[in-house]
């Protein structure tokens, strides 16, 4: 089974930080509003990042990871993102 840390761009323009098992099912959550409080608050604009693992262990280290770095890192993930491309 794989596991994926992913990133959601805001309406307000900033980051929220995810992992999940399925990312479709998760982003369809985030986007009626039953994701996360962070997301309902600041409105869904698209996903921007997503990178796969092997386990869940490594998923929510690598989450807790990019939470914890500055923005400008998390610019350079998504920049550099198939996804925004």
């Amino acid at each position: 089974m794989a596991f994926f840390v992913y990133i959601l761009e805001c309406l307000d323009g900033s980051y929220y930080t995810g992992y999940t098992d399925d990312v479709s099912k998760r982003i369809l959550k985030h986007k009626s509003g039953k994701g996360s409080k962070y997301v309902r608050a600041k409105g869904f604009k698209e996903l921007v990042y997503s990178e796969e693992f092997s386990s869940k262990e490594l998923a929510m280290k690598r989450e807790y990871f990019i939470k914890n770095s500055n923005r400008a890192y998390k610019e350079e993930l998504v920049n550099y993102s198939s996804l925004s491309k």
